[in-house]
């Protein structure tokens, strides 16, 4: 008898758990202002791994355009806005839009959009002049929330 209870009481368990599915980049819903109001994986994003994101070369490699005066990433860029202070200037949710796919706030930005597979305009394979199969997003879900959890602490 109490092994059924315990076994019921799994099942009871399992089923009803939310189980968080990252939303898949054609599946992202911007307002009309480019923010994106639902966490793209249902996590929290990690802070530390966000800063290791931003300053990573074969990751988002955010630093190479901006400066970030908190990073020791060496040679940081000046090609985007500073984001010391980009806390105070955008919600968490305009955030996740304009690490996502900037372009949606700002359609003539150089900024790439990191989470997007979709709507590009010839894109090849490499340097083979083949045109390229299917394409992955540049940063994964959680990465991108990593990256927007980092930039809340950046506030003056």
């Amino acid at each position: 008898m109490t092994r059924f209870a315990l076994s019921a009481t799994l099942v009871a368990l399992m089923s009803t758990a939310a189980v968080a599915e990252d939303v898949a980049p054609s599946d992202v819903a911007y307002d009309d202002y480019g923010a994106i109001a639902q966490s793209l994986t249902g996590v929290a994003g990690d802070p530390a791994e966000g800063l290791r994101v931003m300053e990573t070369r074969s990751a988002g490699n955010c630093v190479a355009c901006h400066q970030v005066s908190v990073s020791t990433a060496a040679f940081q860029g000046n090609v985007g806005p500073s984001l010391d202070g980009v806390a105070d200037r955008w919600d968490v949710d305009q955030l996740r839009g304009l690490v996502a796919n900037a372009k949606m706030v700002f359609p003539d930005t150089v900024m790439p959009s990191f989470y997007r597979v979709s709507g590009y305009i010839r894109p090849g394979d490499a340097f083979t002049g083949k045109a390229a199969g299917e394409l992955s997003p540049l940063l994964t879900a959680q990465q991108i929330e990593d990256v927007v959890a980092y930039l809340q602490t950046l506030s003056e």
